[in-house]
Protein backbone atom coordinates (compact mmCIF):
# COMPACT_ATOMS: atom_id res chain seq x y z
CA UNK A 1 0.00 0.00 0.00
CA UNK A 2 1.54 3.75 -0.98
CA UNK A 3 0.02 6.59 1.12
CA UNK A 4 1.29 10.28 0.98
CA UNK A 5 2.45 11.78 4.06
CA UNK A 6 1.05 14.94 5.59
CA UNK A 7 2.67 17.59 6.94
CA UNK A 8 4.66 17.10 10.59
CA UNK A 9 4.26 13.06 10.41
CA UNK A 10 6.36 10.90 11.29
CA UNK A 11 6.94 7.08 10.62
CA UNK A 12 5.09 6.11 13.29
CA UNK A 13 2.09 7.91 13.15
CA UNK A 14 2.09 6.96 9.18
CA UNK A 15 2.35 3.28 10.21
CA UNK A 16 -0.62 4.21 13.16
CA UNK A 17 -2.83 6.01 10.94
CA UNK A 18 -2.86 3.17 8.04
CA UNK A 19 -2.16 -0.26 9.93
CA UNK A 20 -2.51 0.81 13.82
CA UNK A 21 -0.60 -1.19 16.52
CA UNK A 22 1.31 -3.64 15.21
CA UNK A 23 4.56 -4.99 15.79
CA UNK A 24 7.23 -4.74 13.57
CA UNK A 25 4.84 -1.96 11.22
CA UNK A 26 7.78 0.62 11.62
CA UNK A 27 10.77 -1.64 11.15
CA UNK A 28 8.69 -3.02 8.03
CA UNK A 29 8.03 0.01 6.52
CA UNK A 30 11.91 1.25 7.22
CA UNK A 31 13.07 -1.30 5.08
CA UNK A 32 11.13 -1.31 2.52
CA UNK A 33 12.14 2.33 1.43
CA UNK A 34 15.04 3.12 1.84
CA UNK A 35 16.31 6.69 2.30
CA UNK A 36 13.53 6.98 4.48
CA UNK A 37 15.25 7.78 7.48
CA UNK A 38 17.55 10.38 6.20
CA UNK A 39 14.45 12.50 5.47
CA UNK A 40 15.35 12.84 10.10
CA UNK A 41 12.06 12.41 12.52
CA UNK A 42 10.02 14.46 10.65
CA UNK A 43 9.00 13.47 7.30
CA UNK A 44 7.99 16.27 4.38
CA UNK A 45 5.06 16.34 3.22
CA UNK A 46 3.38 14.75 0.35
CA UNK A 47 6.37 12.01 0.23
CA UNK A 48 5.64 8.53 -1.56
CA UNK A 49 5.85 5.91 1.61
CA UNK A 50 5.18 2.20 0.76
CA UNK A 51 3.43 0.46 3.86
CA UNK A 52 4.00 -3.44 4.43
CA UNK A 53 1.00 -5.37 4.14
CA UNK A 54 -1.35 -5.42 7.37
CA UNK A 55 -0.97 -9.18 9.04
CA UNK A 56 -3.95 -11.16 9.12
CA UNK A 57 -6.09 -10.90 12.17
CA UNK A 58 -6.04 -13.86 14.36
CA UNK A 59 -9.60 -13.89 15.34
CA UNK A 60 -8.96 -14.80 18.85
CA UNK A 61 -11.57 -13.76 21.41
CA UNK A 62 -10.41 -11.80 24.27
CA UNK A 63 -11.63 -12.29 27.94
CA UNK A 64 -14.07 -9.88 29.16
CA UNK A 65 -14.29 -8.98 32.81
CA UNK A 66 -17.47 -7.84 34.26
CA UNK A 67 -16.97 -5.70 37.95
CA UNK A 68 -20.94 -6.66 38.18
CA UNK A 69 -22.89 -9.64 37.34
Amino acid sequence: MQVRTQQHDTVDALVWRYLGDGAGYVEQTLEINPGLAQHGAVLPSGLLVTLPEPAPATGQATDIVQLWD
